[in-house]
């Protein structure tokens, strides 16, 4: 029977030959995935009171990226559990104050096509660039999977999107997923998202993982990616192990049946701004452009990569933030800073005004530097702008590509990047 690569990977994980969407089925998890607010403070006194360890320390991985730096003692308290957690219950791969999970992930080569991932974080999905099924679990199903390596589930359904094209100057795998969550909305339930056509395989890993990411964003159980050479490439640059035929294992069938097709021309968008509060409200630069900012953030697993540095800093280069307006950067993991200040990165940031603040998840998710008061308005290169998500309830927030925030910043108000990258300057 024809399948989808969800359905594919479904079923190995089932130990059956085929699945439909609808069943509810038990699965094999491979690796469990949590962070410092998702894990050991969630999981703990369940575990205990079922007199239980982990089904297999080898095969979870506990990340420290929502309280790090610690900022007061109730942050110190989570982390110094978290900690002893790693310790007492034998995680290896405990990674304390190193990056954001979603990335810490492929970059230490824990991820691979064919595989489920469960992670205690809804953008768990960000592995679904690699061709695998990766889902974010509540803590409750998240101390189920640990303890026994297996959980139960509802084969989605799959839309396919099929994007076209490539993309043009200023413009982001960022901004196709700000158009997707206008154009596909929100509410895509019990669904999985499957990307496909030569505009993502002309896409890098990192830019796949915006999209397989903000499948979060559609409401979408996961988002996937089959594999190709460049995954593969990326994988073993990573340390992690792959077998050559991955690309003809975990793909869809020509003739699998899909709930929906959606075709996307990647040559034909624009940079997207997402308005205040919802990814849903995306449209061109050119509608909210010139609305003042008081913020410009580029962090978050889906915007702080050294791609997403490197973007800002083509446009940041030479000229300096606006004054009143702050510029603050968190890149993705401590790799990423390394990588950035190698190749000269960080320092145009630096020069041009921006404040470098530590690896982690910080104002993206309410928490640490980086939090906005009433009134304020940022632009931010996270995922998602609901209210009262990067700080007080009445401020605004605004979504948009690291070229944009970049841009903005420079504007001290909403700007289209193209302009600076065609030019070579600021436009008068």
């Amino acid at each position: 029977m024809a399948a989808t690569l969800v359905e594919k990977i479904m079923a190995r994980a089932a130990g059956r030959d085929t699945v439909s969407p609808g069943e509810i089925v038990t699965i094999a998890v491979d690796l469990a995935m949590a962070h410092d607010s998702s894990g050991p403070r969630r999981w703990q006194a369940r575990l205990e009171a079922l007199g239980t360890g982990l089904w297999d320390p080898d095969r979870v991985v506990i990340v420290s990226d929502h309280y790090v730096p610690a900022v007061d003692a109730d942050s110190a308290a989570i982390l110094q559990q978290t900690r002893a957690f790693a310790r007492d219950y034998g995680v290896k791969h405990f990674y304390d104050m190193k990056g954001i999970c979603h990335v810490i992930l492929p970059e230490n080569g824990h991820v691979k096509p064919g595989m489920v991932i469960a992670g205690g974080d809804s953008h768990t999905t960000h592995a679904g660039a690699f061709g695998a099924y990766a889902a974010g679990f509540g803590a409750t199903d998240m101390t189920a999977i640990v303890a026994t390596g297996e959980t139960w589930t509802v084969v989605p359904e799959t839309i396919r999107v099929e994007i076209a094209g490539a993309l043009k100057a200023g413009v982001t795998a960022k901004d196709i997923m700000l158009a997707l969550c206008r154009d596909l909305g929100m509410g895509n339930h019990f669904k999985a998202i499957e990307y496909g056509g030569d505009g993502v395989q002309a896409l890098s890993m990192e830019a796949r993982t915006v999209l397989a990411n903000m499948a979060a964003e559609l409401g979408a159980e996961t988002g996937l990616i089959a594999p190709d050479d460049t995954t593969l490439a990326h994988i073993r640059a990573h340390g992690g192990e792959v077998d050559d035929d991955a690309p003809q294992r975990w793909r869809a069938d020509p003739d699998a049946a899909y709930a929906q097709v959606f075709d996307l021309d990647a040559s034909a968008l624009a940079p997207q701004v997402a308005a205040p509060h919802s990814p849903a409200n995306s449209a061109d630069v050119s509608v909210h452009a010139g609305a003042p900012i008081d913020q410009a953030y580029i962090g978050a697993c889906v915007g702080a990569k050294l791609s997403d540095l490197q973007m800002a800093a083509s446009v940041l280069k030479d000229r300096r933030v606006a004054p009143g307006v702050r510029l603050l950067v968190a890149p993705a993991s401590s790799k990423v800073t390394a990588a950035a200040a190698r190749d000269g990165t960080l320092a145009v940031l630096v020069e041009a005004g921006a404040v470098v603040l530590a690896s982690g998840c910080g104002a993206c998710a309410g928490l640490g530097a980086g939090l906005l008061a009433a009134g304020e308005v940022c632009i931010s290169s996270t995922n998602r702008n609901f209210k009262g998500r990067m700080g007080h309830k009445d401020a605004s927030v605004y979504l948009s590509s690291p070229y944009t925030v970049a841009a903005s910043a420079i504007e001290g108000r909403i700007a289209d990047p193209r302009p600076f990258l065609r030019t070579g300057r600021a436009p008068a």
